[in-house]
């Protein structure tokens, strides 16, 4: 049985702009054509879109080590002196008592960053292999990995929290270790390199397909 396929932007004579979605005509000819509302440059696909998205998936899965080897936060009062990283906060975490939040940073800190290289990795492979392998499922996966990209910031936002707060008090300190950064640096790129993924690319294997 043949898959019915409907026809493309492209065919209709259409683009699509990258920037502010509008929906323009295009002509053959149109060499260079500009969005009439933005003034960005149209074009058929993301230019470049699965190389940049590549180098940025590297370079989070890099320093995806370092944010995970390195302290996040160091701690310290006239007493005691604490260096953590994500994963020693969050043993730390159950080892007190605080069962909900070690779980809600690990998910947040340790499962969604390296869900989304592995997605990305995924979405990747398949687009360069012009594969037709569930397409629908593929586009799901694409628009979660874009959903939960903030959400792994909140590593970030506890140390910056907590800084500020004890801080005030001149008995203690806390400051932002080297984790941290290497660990903000992976949100960006992943945030990045899911921006630079053209979704499209997914749907374009399936017509090279025989259509009815």
């Amino acid at each position: 049985m043949q898959r019915r396929v409907h026809p493309t932007p492209e065919e209709l004579g259409l683009a699509s702009c990258h920037v502010c979605g509008l929906i323009s005509k295009r002509l053959e000819s149109d060499v260079g054509l500009l969005c009439p509302r933005c003034l960005s440059r149209l074009h058929r696909r993301k230019p470049y879109s699965i190389e940049s998205c590549w180098a940025l998936t590297i370079a989070a899965l890099i320093l995806y080590i370092p944010a995970n080897l390195l302290p996040i936060m160091e701690t310290g009062s006239l007493l005691s002196y604490r260096r953590d990283t994500i994963m020693s906060g969050i043993v730390h975490l159950w080892h007190t008592g605080a069962w909900g939040i070690a779980a809600i940073v690990f998910i947040a800190s340790i499962v969604v960053p390296l869900f989304k290289l592995l997605a990305l990795a995924l979405l990747l492979v398949s687009v360069q292999r012009q594969s037709t392998w569930w397409p629908m499922q593929r586009m799901r996966l694409y628009r979660l990995v874009e959903l939960v990209g903030r959400w792994s910031m909140l590593d970030i936002y506890v140390v910056t929290f907590l800084a500020a707060l004890v801080q005030i008090s001149s008995l203690a300190t806390v400051r932002v270790g080297n984790g941290a950064i290497a660990f903000g640096a992976v949100v960006v790129l992943t945030m990045f390199a899911a921006m630079k993924f053209d979704p499209r690319l997914i749907w374009d294997p399936l017509r090279n397909e025989n259509l009815p």
